[in-house]
């Protein structure tokens, strides 16, 4: 699940939520922006301080938002503030052109969540937020570059918005963790964004279920619905995958 600050991700925590993201996603459900590409490197050390103060045992994850990891310099760097913040491992947007970025932050001792499908730091090139994967060729593609990624290093994988049966079979040909959001019930695990779990998002993705809307235990309760429903493959249903 995402998290931005010590409330929540005590909440979350004790939920047993067993991985907090402080995503990029900020500039978007905090910041009021129509995409993640206004966030910068001190906005997520900022709100990784935070998370950590409030975090119970999780793990915790940072994104390395738009354009901080365009250079060699610039990644170690950056990634290591983050890591200095409370980041246990980090994340990149990316294909294979983030595999010797991988392969580099890994060799210093900074796990790595590569993140792949609809990438949100891409959405200009991407033309918006589509599903990715549809197409055969590009199914096969993500699938290489997945392998590839996992070769270069990466911990985990975060795959966004991609048909449920290429979310299955990636996560068939991978040895590490994949983690899907909008890719299918088959992926080893789920993420969601906060508030979109809440029902207070300003859109709702087909993805998501709003826990709270029928959980009287209020937000932790919804948060712990959340987590069984997951562990539990109640959730996600069909209605919440891609063909």
């Amino acid at each position: 699940m995402t998290a931005y600050d010590a409330c929540f991700s005590k909440i979350a925590s004790e939920a047993g939520v067993e991985v907090l993201l402080v995503g990029d996603s900020l500039g978007m459900v905090l910041q009021g922006h129509d995409s993640t590409l206004p966030v910068t490197m001190n906005d997520m050390i900022y709100h990784m301080q935070c998370t950590k103060r409030g975090n119970r045992g999780a793990l915790l994850m940072a994104d390395m938002p738009f354009m901080s990891y365009a250079s060699e310099t610039q990644t170690l760097e950056n990634a290591a503030a983050l890591m200095r913040a409370g980041a246990n491992i980090v994340k990149l947007e990316g294909g294979a052109w983030i595999a010797n970025t991988t392969k580099l932050l890994v060799e210093r001792g900074i796990p790595v969540c590569a993140h792949m499908g609809l990438t949100p730091q891409s959405v200009n090139r991407l033309g918006g937020f589509h599903v990715q994967g549809r197409d055969t060729n590009q199914a096969q593609e993500i699938i290489e570059e997945a392998l590839l990624l996992q070769k270069a290093g990466a911990s985990l994988l975060l795959l966004e918005c991609v048909p449920k049966s290429l979310g299955k079979k990636i996560t068939a040909s991978l040895e590490i963790p994949v983690i899907g959001i909008g890719a299918g019930a088959d992926t080893d695990g789920q993420i969601m964004v906060l508030h979109d779990l809440l029902g207070v998002s300003p859109i709702t993705p087909k993805f998501v279920k709003n826990f709270l809307e029928n959980d009287t235990r209020g937000i932790p309760g919804a948060m712990s619905s959340y987590t069984a429903a997951v562990k539990n493959k109640a959730f996600p249903g069909p209605e919440h995958c891609f063909k």
